[in-house]
């Protein structure tokens, strides 16, 4: 549960050979065009993840530079199918990959969004899906048009949840 009692909406987690991988859903109101937008023009990307650019191509590069935390990822695209697909690693020179898989689907009037995440062995994996929490409920703020900043709550919460999951 959260800090007012809701129940938490989170993912699922499974420990493979080396990783845990994390799938987090949501259901947005709104198509698939307009949530794949958000997750492929450095104009939309900035309102919920971080200023940077991810190519239309595989092969191309993925960058995010997290400017207050000096994260900088320096990735390449592996999968890019328009307006479905989108995959790269959230990693940077010389990391570890971390691959990110965005699926977005049709359903009903809007849209479904599946992040599959991968973190590594060793790393961990409570932190990276708490994140990506926050960052799903700033995409989710982004959408309706009102940004958000990271909501640390979220992030605090979520991550003693993921803790207990994996315990």
């Amino acid at each position: 549960m959260d800090e007012t009692g809701e129940e938490l909406d989170l993912g699922v987690l499974t420990k493979g050979d080396g990783f845990t991988e994390g799938r987090l859903t949501r259901v947005f109101d709104h198509s698939p065009a307009k949530v794949w937008t958000a997750l492929t023009d450095p104009a939309r990307i900035v309102e919920w993840l971080a200023p940077g650019e991810i190519a239309d191509r595989v092969g191309g590069p993925a960058k995010l530079n997290f400017v207050d935390s000096g994260i900088v990822i320096d990735s390449q695209v592996t999968a890019y199918e328009t307006p479905r697909l989108l995959e790269y690693s959230w990693s940077g020179p010389g990391e570890p990959l971390r691959p990110l898989r965005w699926e977005v689907e049709p359903e009903g009037d809007g849209s479904r969004l599946t992040l599959t995440l991968r973190v590594p062995e060793g790393e961990d994996a409570a932190r990276s899906c708490a994140g990506w929490e926050a960052h799903l409920e700033m995409l989710a703020a982004a959408l309706e048009g009102v940004p958000i900043k990271f909501p640390f709550e979220r992030f605090k919460t979520t991550r003693e949840a993921y803790k207990a999951m994996l315990a």
